[in-house]
This record gives C-alpha cells, sequence and structure tokens, in this order.
C-alpha cells in the first residue's frame, strides 16, 4: 500500500463528497455497528489504522481515550485530519500499515474502519496488530464482506424487469487475491479473501473472535435511504471484534 489512490485529486474530493453525507453507508450502517464493538474508552491509548479524515480519532478522544494515534498511507487524509488538530494526545501520521511495529508504542485497542480489504498480506498485518496490543487489547476492524469483493468481475446484481435488484451472484469466492475494480472512473485495487481465511488468520496469530455483525439496515435506515434494501440481499461490510489472548 505504498501507493494509494486516495490521494489522486479527483478520487480524493469525489470520495470526500460521498463519505460526509449524513445517508452514506458508513454513516447510516458501517460506524452504527462497528462502534458499539468497542469497550468503555475512557483511559484507553488507541490506534486507528485507516483514520481517514480523523472522524473517529477525535470522537475517541472526546469519549476519554487518553492517546489516540491515526495513521493513513494517504497524505492527502493525513493532512486533512491535521488541518485543525490541535490536540497533543491525538496524533496523526502518514503511515503504512505494515509499519506500526515501529511506533514503539503499546495500544489497548485497535481500531480500523473499511480498511483491511486493501491489505495484500492480511495475515501479517493480524500478526502486526498483535505485537502492538497490550495483553487483553481488542482488534475492532470492518473491511468490505467477502461476498461483495469475490467476483473479479466485481460486483453484479440480477435485476426485475423494473430494474428492482433480486439477487447478487456470487463467482470466484475461494479465489484469494486481488482484485481490480473502477470507482469513481479510477482502477481501484483491493484484497479478497474467505471468510474462513480472515478467522483463521486471528486465530493463527492468537487471537479470540467474540463478536462478528454483518451492518443490517433497520427501519429508520430504511425510511432514510430505501436503497439500503439491497443490503438485505448481500451485506457490504463485515465487523470483526477479537480480543489478544
Amino acid at each position: 500500500m505504498s501507493k494509494n489512490v486516495f490521494d489522486n485529486d479527483e478520487f480524493f474530493e469525489n470520495y470526500k463528497k460521498v463519505r460526509v453525507k449524513s445517508d452514506s453507508y458508513n454513516n447510516l450502517l458501517e460506524q452504527p455497528a462497528i462502534k458499539p464493538l468497542l469497550p468503555n474508552l475512557s483511559g484507553k491509548t488507541i490506534l486507528d489504522m485507516g483514520c481517514g479524515f480523523g472522524f473517529s480519532c477525535v470522537e475517541f478522544r472526546k469519549k476519554g481515550a487518553m492517546k489516540v494515534i491515526g495513521i493513513d498511507i494517504s497524505e492527502k487524509m493525513v493532512n486533512a485530519a491535521n488541518s485543525e488538530n490541535t490536540d497533543e494526545n491525538l496524533i496523526f501520521m502518514k503511515l503504512d500499515i505494515d509499519k506500526i511495529d515501529t511506533l514503539g508504542v503499546k495500544f489497548d485497542i485497535v481500531y480500523s474502519s473499511m480498511t483491511m480489504h486493501y491489505i495484500a498480506d492480511f495475515a501479517a498485518a493480524v500478526k502486526k496488530v498483535h505485537s502492538v496490543l497490550n495483553d487483553g487489547g481488542v482488534f475492532v476492524f470492518s473491511q468490505e464482506h467477502p461476498l461483495v469483493t469475490a467476483a473479479k468481475a466485481g460486483p453484479i446484481w440480477i435485476t426485475d424487469e423494473n430494474d428492482v435488484k433480486t439477487a447478487a451472484p456470487i463467482s470466484d469466492y475461494l479465489e484469494n487475491g486481488e482484485r481490480n475494480y473502477i470507482w469513481f472512473e479510477t482502477n481501484v485495487t483491493k484484497q479478497h479473501r474467505s471468510f474462513s481465511a480472515i478467522v483463521n488468520s486471528l486465530l493463527e496469530n492468537e487471537f479470540i473472535v467474540e463478536k462478528v455483525v454483518e451492518p443490517t439496515p433497520d427501519a429508520r435506515v430504511l425510511e432514510i435511504a430505501p436503497r439500503m434494501y439491497d443490503e438485505m440481499h448481500r451485506p457490504t461490510a463485515i465487523v470483526i471484534k477479537a480480543r489478544k489472548a
């Protein structure tokens, strides 16, 4: 991940417009699913991997975290996060996930929102996370669901005569590896791995999997954004909470 598509000017601006919308997928489904999995943040030291604009890091400090470090491989994201930051216990830096052991800090919580599907060597990343966590520390992360990343041709839907989505066919599921998709007219490389590959990487690196969530729209979400009914056919994300054994 030494190069990042989010440093492309046009891509960055398009992503920003989507991410800050109140009815975005992140705000309506992913964030409400991942945040309840976090323990009490008071006095905790937290690492946010793929911090983006730093929204979660700021929230963690407001909820009592003692120190928060947000890392992202995108210089534009880090600059945006730092633009109004005056908190000495809130640090944003450009750093790849495979370098987190160079921080020289032990964390109570490692958090990552919709970033792990960009990591080519997931097992190695999990091992690094384990090494920087305090005993009993938790790793809470979300990523694109394996059912979404599976198809080499990209996500495909079956629709009825009214162009309403009725099913999501799955292909290439057991072929882990690189996937290339077009997003905002730009080629974006993601990594597909089966659910078993994700869970086994955690278990083999001495994590205890405590919770798995597939974000599901409730009546309130469907009223705000009826398009979210598509999630009932195939969830966009998967959220996992694991504890260092």
